[in-house]
């Protein structure tokens, strides 16, 4: 089975270079580790155990209805929209240099096909120049039946 990061490695070189610019700064590090984690399910589970724990000895005397808890996963929840948001434009990042690649490749296959016309243009006008030729060598060289 392949381990997860070898899964999530981009392989077109456009973004293994942006991959490597963002590795390049520690704020894009950082947002990406988190937004990495708190999508994982080992967040999950911390948090599972943690409210479990948080319910069973009411740390701080917190009493129904969990002042403090509710006011920490409130907080928490703020946080993680951001980083969601963050992901996305990040995600957003990457499809659009993949589509400006795109673009960049399309234009250079018109070109090609542009090119690729004009030689067929050339060599169809002078296949008729030759069957031009062809046929009067073909004229001037014709016998007369006697």
């Amino acid at each position: 089975m392949a381990d997860a990061t070898a899964m999530t490695q981009p392989k077109h070189p456009t973004l293994i270079r942006h991959a490597e610019m963002r590795a390049a700064s520690f704020q894009h590090r950082l947002a990406d580790w988190i937004t990495a984690f708190a999508g994982s399910m080992s967040f999950a589970y911390i948090h599972i155990v943690w409210f479990v724990l948080w319910l069973k000895y009411e740390p701080f005397k917190d009493a129904f209805p969990y002042g403090l808890l509710t006011m920490i996963v409130s907080l928490e929840a703020i946080f993680l929209s951001t980083f969601v948001m963050i992901s996305q434009n990040r995600a957003d990042e990457k499809r659009q240099i993949l589509a400006d690649h795109q673009w960049e490749l399309i234009q250079l296959e018109e070109k090609q096909n542009q090119q690729l016309l004009n030689l067929s243009q050339s060599i169809l006008e002078l296949t008729r120049q030759v069957h031009v030729l062809m046929s009067d060598v073909h004229q001037t060289t014709k016998r007369p039946e006697q």
